[in-house]
């Protein structure tokens, strides 16, 4: 009787997340308008009373009230007194690789046995199911970039997700778009971690040797593909069939950890170098130009004296936390001026909900759009603010063509709220992603149900 019983939760549970998956397909092939809203396009400006309509999960028009054709059937969504906006993007976070910090079963956060582990995947760790998700999506972020922790000087290769989708694959949007770097005083390792370097002279050579090794490996990669090339041709007969030879050539033995860095060498994915004092920024921008990386730099806390610097090497920066401490020698708002400073110099910013305590925290994304809404607070104009968090990360890992923006084309990622998103005050009332409305629940809400009974 047990076990039946057992059968048919199971087949129940099985039943309904099917159906789930199914009526959220539906969903997104429905034609739905959202009519009367703010739009707060991104892209092109602030329609004041506008219309946007979703059709297939992408944006299949927007414009002004009246000016855009309603079609027959459609859902329409009442949005006067709403404002509408693209969903918010977070640079860095941990989702999916850390569920609760005191629990090591729960933490994919890095691999200690190295310090240059560039062959590790984030995407082999990825947690779909996490109850992160839907707690900062709740709050408007529909897509992230998930990173590992910053022990390792080199951590391993980013993905890019979005916050909804029928199962972990189809939340990847994209696999291994960056490599995570870090460099500075995290990174030296001392102690029982004796055979990894212990100074900042010990990493960047480290590093630089990583660089070199992976050049090397290319070019006897390519020197073994071509002697391959030419004794298959010197093994063809006369009529042009090939010979057996029991005597063939080693084949050429494969290095993960090197064959991982060559995109980068390439200059075909961005590195994201961790670095937060300015003097570091020097060192490792130095090796970066070396090697002709393509660099997005992240953090770069401490780094007012180099700001023009930074520009001068026009490198996108990822800016977080912004709530950190000044240092002795820094003015008290130091570090909240931080993206107005940048982008005054004509830097493209990303604004991360990284908090003081720590680098990474998917706990704090939920936070994003109000540490967009401080830098506003501190200087920083209020376009550039929401672009921090929407479209110029987008650009930064190579969605620009589908995110970021309210723009005819682009994924359906909308979000309606009662108010401006950079506000603490405002309430989101809906997320859509892909056209798809989202379940505006989390385990919080649900026990807030639960016991307000």
């Amino acid at each position: 009787m047990k076990k039946f019983l057992l059968v048919a939760l199971l087949l129940a549970a099985s039943s309904a997340l099917h159906s789930g998956r199914l009526s959220a397909q539906e969903s997104a092939k429905k034609v739905i308008v959202i009519s009367g809203g703010r739009l707060l396009t991104v892209s092109h400006g602030v329609i004041d009373n506008g219309v946007l309509v979703m059709a297939d999960g992408k944006i299949a028009a927007v414009g002004e009230k009246g000016k855009v054709s309603v079609p027959k059937g459609a859902q329409i969504i009442d949005a006067h007194g709403m404002t509408v906006y693209p969903g918010l993007i977070d640079p860095e976070t941990n989702f999916g690789l850390m569920e609760i910090e005191s629990d090591q079963n729960s933490r994919d956060m890095s691999e200690p046995s190295d310090e240059i582990m560039p062959h590790m995947h984030v995407a082999d760790a990825f947690h779909a199911e996490t109850e992160l998700i839907p707690v900062a999506r709740l709050n408007g972020i529909t897509n992230a970039l998930v990173a590992p922790a910053s022990e390792d000087t080199i951590a391993g290769q980013d993905i890019f997700i979005q916050l909804a989708g029928a199962d972990r694959d189809a939340m990847i949007l994209g696999r291994d778009v960056a490599l995570a770097m870090n460099y500075g005083a995290e990174q030296r390792r001392r102690g029982a971690h004796a055979a990894f370097p212990s100074t900042r002279m010990g990493l960047v050579t480290q590093l630089r040797q990583a660089f070199l090794d992976a050049q090397d490996y290319v070019a006897h990669r390519d020197a073994a593909a071509a002697k391959k090339d030419n004794l298959a041709d010197a093994k063809k007969d006369d009529k042009g069939d090939s010979k057996k030879d029991d005597k063939a050539d080693k084949p050429f033995k494969r290095d993960l950890k090197l064959e991982a860095l060559i995109p980068y060498l390439k200059g075909e994915r961005p590195v994201v170098i961790g670095v937060y004092e300015g003097y570091d920024i020097e060192t490792i921008m130095g090796l970066a130009q070396e090697f002709h990386l393509k660099v997005v730099l992240n953090h770069v806390t401490h780094s007012q004296d180099v700001l023009d610097k930074i520009a001068a090497w026009k490198v996108p920066v990822i800016v977080g936390s912004i709530y950190d401490f000044p240092r002795a020698n820094e003015r008290f708002d130091a570090v909240y001026t931080l993206p107005a400073e940048l982008a005054k110099r004509g830097v493209k910013i990303a604004i991360s909900s990284s908090d003081a305590d720590g680098p990474v925290s998917s706990h704090s994304s939920r936070n994003l759009p109000y540490t967009a809404g401080f830098a506003v607070a501190y200087g920083l104009p209020y376009d550039e603010a929401l672009k921090a968090i929407t479209l110029n990360v987008a650009e930064m890992f190579g969605f620009g063509d589908s995110l970021g923006s309210l723009d005819v084309g682009k994924t359906a990622n909308v979000v309606i709220a009662n108010g401006d998103p950079l506000d603490v005050r405002t309430d989101v009332k809906q997320v859509y992603i892909q056209g798809a409305a989202v379940p505006m629940v989390t385990r919080q809400t649900k026990l807030r149900d639960e016991y307000s009974k």
